[in-house]
């Protein structure tokens, strides 16, 4: 569901429409959706064929060592950024818009992010899968995740109508499931972003300052757009929206870094951060609007307050 907002609003689009040939991105300005009509012979292939190429480049990157893994991580982000874009628009063979699909009414940017965090998500966390047999399972629930991330976002575009309670309900599973996976990516990409793998017995050791900087961001960078993806169920409008979305990042990186900082074990701290991403989507589902209400100023002056005693916390762990 996008956010409403009057005609004449815009945005910049997440993914600029002229690199993307063939159909247009709807930007979140624009309104509620219209009727999908009968998609065109090609769209599930195109589907199936995302999905395969998704779960082959997660599959490779299982053997990437050190850095490699977050340029990989940025081009399976863009590769599914545009892939779904075409699977959503429903194009035709030959390129042009798919008769009876979204035409000239584009793609809403918020359809394009579930399935891309799933993917991303996907990649970091199939490090801590042993090479070998084990591999084969993991990346089947990979696909699995990746196709059920694209179900969730056509089955809202097909909707002529505002997304019900079950519509909310269930994309919101959607949205926890992918957060955990996210997360759980994030922590496995950085060096020590996972507490708890020493020795029994011994003492959890900090996490470097740039290795914390990197994960708080990562865990950020995650929540802010699955936010955003978030807000725009709830019909609210373009500003409101990306300001949900902000705080959503803000929150979850000052959790990742206590979370780290107290040196919670193996995969109970990701676990953590999804809660908190579901009581965070809960104070902003009940909360007005307004950025000028006083428990957006109280949110506001919560968070800067939490982060500065995270900050000090963890710098003082490192010495």
């Amino acid at each position: 569901m996008s956010p409403s907002a009057s005609p004449g609003e815009g945005i910049a689009p997440l993914v600029p429409a002229p690199l993307v040939p063939g159909p247009p991105v709807r930007s979140a300005a624009h309104g509620r959706r219209g009727v999908v009509g009968a998609r065109s012979s090609a769209v599930a292939p195109r589907r199936r064929d995302l999905e395969v190429l998704a779960t082959v480049i997660v599959g490779m990157a299982a053997l990437l060592t050190g850095p490699l893994i977050w340029p990989a991580a940025g081009l399976l982000l863009a590769a599914m950024v545009v892939g779904t874009l075409q699977v959503l628009a429903g194009d035709d063979e030959d390129g042009s818009a798919g008769r009876g699909g979204l035409g000239d009414r584009g793609v809403p940017i918020e359809s394009l992010i579930l399935p891309a965090i799933a993917a991303i998500g996907c990649l970091g966390a199939i490090r801590l899968v042993p090479v070998g047999l084990a591999l084969v399972p993991a990346l089947a629930a990979v696909a699995i995740l990746i196709d059920r991330a694209i179900a969730v976002e056509t089955r809202l575009i097909a909707e002529e109508r505002a997304p019900t309670d079950d519509d909310r309900s269930r994309t919101m599973i959607a949205l926890l499931t992918v957060a955990l996976v996210a997360f759980v990516g994030v922590a496995a990409a950085v060096p020590g972003g996972i507490a708890g793998l020493e020795p029994i017995g011994a003492p959890v050791a900090p996490l470097a300052l740039g290795n914390l900087l990197v994960l708080a961001l990562g865990d950020a960078f995650v929540a802010a757009l699955l936010g955003y993806r978030a807000a725009a169920l709830r019909a609210t409008n373009l500003r409101d929206a990306l300001w949900s979305a902000l705080t959503y990042g803000v929150a979850i990186a000052i959790g990742a870094a206590a979370i780290r900082a107290l040196g919670i074990p193996r995969l109970i701290g990701p676990a953590l951060l999804m809660l908190l991403f579901y009581l965070w989507d809960v104070v902003h589902g009940a909360a007005p609007a307004s950025r000028r209400d006083p428990r957006w100023i109280w949110q506001t002056a919560v968070l800067a307050g939490l982060g500065i005693v995270v900050a000090w916390w963890n710098l003082r762990l490192v010495g």
